[in-house]
């Protein structure tokens, strides 16, 4: 299997190298050349797989010439060691918690299974490589944590100041060993900006040898299709259409989530439900992309005003307007709509999202009310207790705090402040 880049103008490459490149010569994303769709057989029998075999089974062929099949086993075992279960809300609406893993967010099981996969390539090359990765809150913490103490592995991580929560950013400072947290005087597509001009600086890159870890790296968003697979594996039984809600903020998950239906998996639609930062809706409204620098809110992973995975989608389908159109939505949402989802959602039965959980209900209650028939499920990318004081405000609610979290709640944050490229780049050559 070959990656190629979407801008076209870059030779193709192996799967460790798209991973290590991170972001290919001409700008580009790589992209996988193939999509083998998997038998129906898989779809039909997917109740009686574990979620280890589900996932090597759809992962494989994107891999395989790089990743020996015993070593992908490994890598998934150690990467699945948690569960994913969709808890039912109402009889037509579902929530995919994606939240108990080590950080206690979605990205998880990206986060860890590019840090396996770097680690199986840094051992075989012998050589060190940096990650550079911007988080507008849950990707850090999940990188942080996925490759901590990984062999040839050294990790920087972009985050804006004052835009991420509490926990957020203790998650993402407080570790040291091999993980350096910048704080940038911006916002998140400032940091992304940045992590983008590294890449393309030839003084840096003679000095350096650098990937991201964002969703733009093939081994962070790839994985990500195994959520939807998990979720159909439960919600099959319901016997309806399978409708899914992704909140989104730089769209590798969704991307993900239609790249698992392209492999065979039966669910037809899908709801790409943002906060203000509405490129997409507005795209999906006017066939017009043009992106806006981002507006801070509470849910605030999904703070993206030109999300980078979006070129993916699109290009899934061609760029074909109406193909898209048939198998995706998005809709916007204020916070004031997203408080009055927390409150809805928690009438009903108790349960307690987080604001980006809240953000993908809102989306697909709105597509519901023409498809009322349908067996929605919303994802729940992050624990409530990663945003305690919106949560607990809007709810009056006391949260209790997990022990994933609890740990590093009393460590100190140590990160080191710039505000300019100039400043990420000095920061990289003096280290």
């Amino acid at each position: 299997m070959k990656f190629y880049s979407l801008n076209n103008k870059a030779p193709k490459v192996s799967f460790d190298t798209a991973v290590i490149n991170g972001i290919a010569p001409d700008k580009g994303l790589y992209f996988p050349e193939e999509i083998t769709p998997l038998p129906k057989s898989f779809f039909e029998e997917i109740e009686n797989l574990s979620n280890e075999n589900i996932a090597f089974t759809a992962i494989r062929q994107f891999v395989t010439e790089v990743v020996p099949d015993d070593v992908l086993k490994d890598i998934l075992k150690e990467v699945l060691d948690f569960n994913f279960p969709v808890v039912d809300i109402t009889d037509n609406v579902g929530t995919l918690e994606l939240f108990h893993g080590p950080t206690m967010a979605f990205k998880d099981v990206g986060a860890r299974f590019m840090a396996q996969c770097l680690g199986y390539f840094s051992r075989a090359t012998k050589s060190e490589v940096t990650v550079l990765v911007a988080t507008s809150g849950d990707t850090g913490g999940a990188v942080a944590n996925g490759f901590l103490g990984v062999d040839g592995v050294n990790v920087v991580i972009l985050y804006p100041s004052g835009k991420v929560s509490d926990i957020q950013e203790r998650q993402l400072t407080t570790l040291g060993q091999n993980i350096t947290a910048l704080e940038v005087d911006g916002m998140f597509d400032d940091c992304q900006a940045m992590v983008k001009n590294a890449f393309l600086d030839k003084e840096l890159l003679d000095h350096m040898k650098l990937t991201s870890a964002n969703s733009i790296n093939v081994a962070r968003w790839l994985p990500q299709l195994f959520y939807f697979l998990f979720a159909y594996k439960q919600a099959k039984s319901k016997g309806k259409e399978i409708v899914f809600a992704v909140p989104s903020g730089n769209f590798g998950n969704i991307c993900a989530g239609l790249m698992a239906q392209r492999l065979g998996m039966p669910v037809k639609y899908f709801v790409a439900a943002t906060n203000v930062n509405d490129t997409v809706p507005q795209f999906m409204l006017t066939k017009q992309y043009t992106p806006k620098p981002s507006t801070a809110t509470i849910s605030n992973a999904m703070d993206v005003g030109d999300p980078s995975n979006f070129i993916r989608i699109r290009h899934l389908f061609k760029d074909d307007f109406d193909a898209l159109k048939e198998n995706l939505s998005s809709y916007a949402f204020t916070d004031e709509q997203t408080k009055e989802a927390l409150k809805e959602i928690y009438n009903i039965n108790g349960y307690i999202p987080d604001p980006h959980g809240a953000v993908g209900y809102l989306g697909l209650k709105k597509y519901q009310e023409q498809h009322p028939d349908t067996y929605g499920i919303f994802l729940e990318t992050a624990h409530p207790v990663k945003f305690l004081d919106i949560v607990e405000e809007t709810l009056n609610e006391k949260l209790e705090i997990p022990s994933q979290i609890e740990k590093v709640m009393g460590k100190t944050k140590k990160s080191t402040k710039i505000s300019t490229y100039e400043g990420l780049k000095d920061f990289l050559l003096k280290s």
